[in-house]
Parts: C-alpha cells; sequence; structure tokens
C-alpha cells in the first residue's frame, strides 16, 4: 500500500498542517493516488468486501476527501452515496441528502489522523436517525488509536508523528508550513 503511495507520488514529504490542525513531516495525499480509477475501485473492493455481509443501505463520506473512495465503496456494495460537509464549521447533511431511521451505513473516509471528521460525520448521521456500522479507510495515521466511537477497518495502519504547531521543529525552524488537504493554509509561517 505505501509502496503505491510512493509510486504515485502521493506520499510526501516536508512540512504540512493536517486537517486536525497538527504537523507532519509525512503528509498521504490520498488525492494523487485516487487519480487513477483503476487505483480507487482496487482500494474499494477490499473495503467493500470487508462489509460485504453487514447489510449496508448507505455508505457516507466527509466531504471532500472520502467522496471518491465513498463512492466507490458504495458501488461495489450495490449501496447509495452520500456526503457530509461543513456548514457554520459543522458536519452536516446538505444538498437534499437524507436518511431513513435506522439505514445501515458505512462511514468511508481516505485518511483519519485524529478521528474528527469521521466522528462528526458518524454525529450528524446519528442526529438524522441512521445506525452507522463502522468506518473505514484507506489510512489510518493514528496507529490503530483513533476512537470513532465505532469499528475502524483501515487497508493500512501507519503512526506517523503528527505534533501541535508549538511542538513543531519545522515551525521552531521558521519553515513555511504546506496545507495540501481541503482547508486553506498553504505557504503560510506559523
Amino acid at each position: 500500500m505505501i509502496e503505491m503511495f510512493r509510486e504515485t507520488g502521493a506520499l510526501l514529504e516536508g512540512h504540512f498542517v493536517l486537517s486536525s490542525g497538527l504537523h507532519s513531516e509525512t503528509y498521504l495525499q490520498c488525492a494523487i493516488a485516487l487519480e487513477s480509477p483503476e487505483i480507487a475501485a482496487r482500494f474499494a473492493a477490499v473495503i467493500a468486501e470487508r462489509f460485504q455481509k453487514d447489510n449496508i443501505q448507505t455508505v457516507a463520506s466527509p466531504a471532500i476527501g472520502g467522496i471518491i473512495i465513498g463512492y466507490e465503496v458504495a458501488r461495489h456494495l450495490k449501496a447509495r452515496f452520500i456526503w457530509t460537509e461543513r456548514e457554520d464549521g459543522r458536519m452536516t447533511l446538505r444538498r437534499g441528502f437524507s436518511v431513513q431511521k435506522a439505514d445501515r451505513v458505512l462511514v468511508v473516509e481516505d485518511v483519519i489522523t485524529t478521528g474528527g471528521s469521521t466522528r462528526e460525520t458518524i454525529d450528524a448521521l446519528r442526529e438524522a436517525g441512521a445506525e452507522v456500522v463502522a468506518a473505514a479507510s484507506i489510512i489510518d495515521r493514528s496507529g490503530g488509536k483513533a476512537d470513532v466511537g465505532v469499528p475502524v477497518f483501515s487497508l493500512a495502519t501507519l503512526e506517523v508523528p503528527a505534533v501541535s504547531a508549538s511542538e513543531c521543529d519545522a515551525c521552531k525552524r521558521g519553515e513555511a508550513v504546506i496545507k495540501p488537504g481541503s482547508r486553506k493554509t498553504e505557504g503560510r509561517r506559523q
């Protein structure tokens, strides 16, 4: 899995700020790996196989990182697909998406670091009445430590150090931080 990330240029090294706000010298840019529909389908097939017998009716993903892999997993499971997105700083169902009471939902994310976006998506779905069965991701960079409130399955589990800006050696050296994810802070000095 990691070799595939290297080959596609999706394993980045430098000074990054993650969606969680933590800093890391390693960034796994799933969007680069998922540029290839073939790779996305392969990753999704493995995730879907794991949940084939769980009667998943809906797959949901937090926007924007989880959309491609979530859609592919739903396709493999022959389930419907929806996503959550932030509105006023809070994950919510928008665009007319809804769930029925007790819909069996699998939440799919590209990368789990702290589990924050996944947890927020689960909370939004539960508030709407869904039964969230489990969560899945391509990469769990928490080393399996992220608690999202449901069982988690990941294609690869890594322990990639992530620290606060105040503990970051690259920040102390004055190196510019890069935010390759979905929330803008690119090129900003911390």
